[in-house]
């Protein structure tokens, strides 16, 4: 297989997206460890939880 242009930039672009999606999870893992712990109010919005 010969590298091309186009064959670069695919996999520059399939990286790229991978490592959007792992600098997501990493963020919301963290986010979810920082405020994970608070609970929820009954009377927060006025209705019981479902």
């Amino acid at each position: 297989m010969y590298m091309d242009a186009v064959v670069i930039a695919g996999i520059l672009t399939v990286l790229l997206v991978v490592g959007f999606f792992v600098g997501v999870g990493i963020f919301v893992m963290r986010d979810q460890k920082a405020h994970g712990h608070q609970s929820r109010k009954e009377g927060k919005h006025g209705q019981k939880p479902v």
